[in-house]
């Protein structure tokens, strides 16, 4: 169907009037179109022919699969006939189950070192076989591998019997058809869309993750409403106040203990937000519940009369859940972690503690709506081992303590204050008169009880960002700070 105007039409406007080109601002200000819009990538090479089947490996967790994503809905974009089979993990299928992608199935990868790997589970050739002789079946136009350096995943993507084969390799991997080479400091998305330009796919810029509208509705129930809305005390119990006031999700895990900034650290963060009138939900699972725990205590401990704006919904989500939650609040708080990527995947400002190594392979590329505080740890600090060594065989010492304590809460503080700032003001939303009508702690008695408006004060300034802590405790008349979390100290 046509999309011009009326009047557009060749038989429809007057005569043309023959206009000039228009000369070019200044000499060889006129380029070539670039072939990779990426910058930085290569250009991209030609496409295949006849491409009806793509197979694509990838393992691992929610934070692999998110880093592929890009490079998937590319492939889906560059071969719009071709049916794509993601070999991935559970969770992976979890993830992207009625949920629109690029991803037309998701098949579990078995058990294979270096592949498929799941703890605790031995390796089965007979089910490696038959998960192979099944998939040859299906006869692969092409298999592409963005699942490491290639020393494992590309003997396994062989025996896949595909047409053509793309991915990455290191010096000692067996080469496919078309390879890059694998450097290990390269950010995961990038080196994605770098191996899918090998097929002449280019990325799409469309959202790396949708949630879906039964995902929204229940995460917005979550959290009372969706942004701007909270539950009212715990946060499991689901009742809604719209009270409008700012909800930032804290998740303190990784799957790496040593990723880890302390509990006692994100509970200072929680009683800072829940004292500028912001409530705070904590997500998790397993291990992550007693962190929440402990991230309430502390949070009690430092700000007792607005409590009730911090809560915790860890070990009470299934995956679909988070991903409403973190869609539904207005910023997270976190390591580097799955939840984080999911974070950053549906669209939510993030404020995040990184090992400085990560940054390079893991950290947001942007910094409009996400902020990362960097640790700058070399050595373990149990045995001053380096923990600089990287790829998958180097050596790893048996201490999990954490190499990102080293961050200072003020340094995060201020990270989360710009970024959830940034988000009020984009939605310009005057969250000073939202706070104006309600009272500073939660419990519904009227704040400092003095009626002038300091708590309000304390939670917005002028600008509609959240002011300091400290900047706040200097107010005259100002709610005055615990000095044993409120400072620059």
């Amino acid at each position: 169907m046509s999309t011009r105007s009326p009047g557009q039409g060749t038989d429809e406007r007057e005569d043309p009037v023959e206009t000039a080109a228009p000369e070019p601002a200044r000499p060889g200000s006129v380029r070539p179109v670039s072939a990779q819009p990426v910058p930085g990538l290569p250009p991209l090479h030609p496409r295949f022919d006849d491409v009806r089947e793509i197979a694509v490996l990838r393992g691992g967790g929610l934070g692999d699969l998110l880093f592929a994503l890009p490079a998937v809905e590319a492939l889906a974009a560059a071969y719009p006939d071709a049916r794509v089979t993601l070999l991935g993990s559970p969770v992976h299928r979890a993830l992207l189950a009625g949920r629109p992608s690029g991803v037309d199935e998701v098949d579990v990868l078995p058990v294979v070192p270096g592949v498929g790997d799941a703890s605790g589970t031995e390796v089965d050739d007979a089910a490696t076989e038959e998960f192979l002789a099944r998939h040859r079946a299906r006869g692969y136009d092409l298999a592409v591998q963005v699942h490491g350096g290639g020393r494992n995943s590309n003997p396994f993507l062989f025996r896949l019997g595909a047409r053509h084969t793309i991915g990455t390799r290191t010096s000692d991997a067996i080469p496919l058809e078309r390879t890059i080479p694998y450097v290990y400091y390269q950010h995961e998305v990038l080196r994605a869309l770098e191996v899918v330009a090998l097929a002449g796919a280019a990325s799409t810029g469309r959202p790396v993750l949708t949630p879906t509208p039964a995902e929204l509705e229940r995460g917005a129930a979550l959290v009372g409403g969706g942004r701007g809305g909270a539950v009212d005390g715990e946060a499991g119990d689901g009742e809604a106040v719209g009270d409008g006031r700012p909800v930032v999700a804290i998740h303190p895990g990784a799957s790496d203990p040593r990723r880890r900034w302390s509990a006692d650290r994100f509970g200072l963060l929680a009683a800072r937000l829940a004292h500028h009138g912001v409530r705070v939900v904590v997500v998790g699972e397993g291990d992550d519940v007693a962190l929440a725990d402990r991230i309430r205590e502390v949070a009690r401990e430092h700000e007792p009369r607005r409590a009730s704006l911090v809560s915790s919904l860890a070990g009470q989500l299934d995956l679909s859940d988070l991903v409403g939650v973190l869609a539904s609040v207005d910023a997270f708080v976190g390591n580097d972690s799955g939840p984080r990527h999911v974070a950053e995947a549906v669209g939510t400002a993030t404020s995040a503690v990184f090992w400085f190594g990560n940054v390079v392979n893991a950290g947001a590329l942007g910094r409009t709506s996400h902020r990362v505080a960097m640790a700058f740890s070399t050595a373990c600090p149990v045995c001053g081992v380096d923990i600089t060594q990287v790829g998958w065989t180097a050596e790893r010492c048996d201490h999990d303590a954490s190499v990102v304590d080293g961050v200072g809460l003020d340094e995060v503080w201020e990270n989360t204050r710009d970024v959830l700032g940034g988000v009020l003001a984009r939605r310009g939303e005057r969250v000073e008169r939202d706070l104006d009508e309600r009272d500073g702690d939660g419990d519904g008695d009227g704040g400092d009880g003095d009626g002038d408006g300091d708590d309000v004060r304390d939670a917005v300034d002028e600008g509609s960002d959240l002011a300091p802590v400290a900047e706040t405790a200097a107010r005259p008349g100002g709610t005055q700070v615990d000095s044993s979390y409120g400072l620059r100290s």
